[in-house]
């Protein structure tokens, strides 16, 4: 699993970088409008300062990782709610990711499960963080399985286990398909 605050550091850069290339961004010294939305960066990197503090705390301290991570999610966030920056969508959906992660490791799957389900909904596109949210979900769920296979209740954990494998199908498919559009699109260049 690619380290949250490592995504995050890769949008930042890239944003930072290639802004200019973009179309849509004025990038000449003679415009008035920045290269790179202010507020974009400010949340960008507000989100990766709480993953590293989530991580000093994560260990030792796992409720207060959660409530560091969930003022992101929850927070203000850039743009307009009808139509955020796939920058800030995409970071939304790797916190809801971990937050989901950090809840089944502390035996919330059902808030987990929830946490999955709110993130979904800021990608609703095929890409990378569709998929892996797909893919925390089938953790979430492997989880449950083993936990109520430990306890004797056989039947519940039989049906998490199918909810689990049936998430890593739905995450597999997502990230083949990612993979075909863009070795498709890189044929194209």
């Amino acid at each position: 699993m690619i380290a949250p605050r490592r995504v995050l550091s890769l949008l930042l850069a890239i944003i930072v970088a290639f802004g200019c290339n973009r179309p849509d961004r004025a990038c000449s010294a003679g415009e008035s409008t920045p290269p790179v939305d202010p507020a974009l960066l400010a949340f960008l990197s507000r989100a990766r300062a709480a993953h590293h503090a989530a991580d000093a705390q994560e260990e030792q301290h796992a409720e207060q990782a959660l409530i560091i991570l969930r003022a992101i999610v929850d927070g203000p966030l850039p743009g307009r709610a009808d139509a955020r920056p796939a920058e800030v969508r995409e970071v939304l959906a790797d916190t809801g990711a971990r937050i989901a992660d950090l809840e089944s490791q502390a035996q919330k799957y059902d808030a987990a499960v929830q946490s999955v389900n709110r993130a979904l909904v800021w990608v609703p596109e095929t890409n990378y963080f569709r998929g892996h949210l797909y893919e925390v979900l089938g953790l979430v769920e492997e989880r449950r399985a083993h936990l109520l296979a430990q306890t004797g209740d056989n039947a519940r954990a039989e049906q998490a286990k199918h909810r689990a494998l049936a998430a890593f199908e739905e995450s597999m498919g997502i990230q083949a398909e990612v993979i075909r559009t863009l070795s498709v699109d890189a044929g194209k260049k």
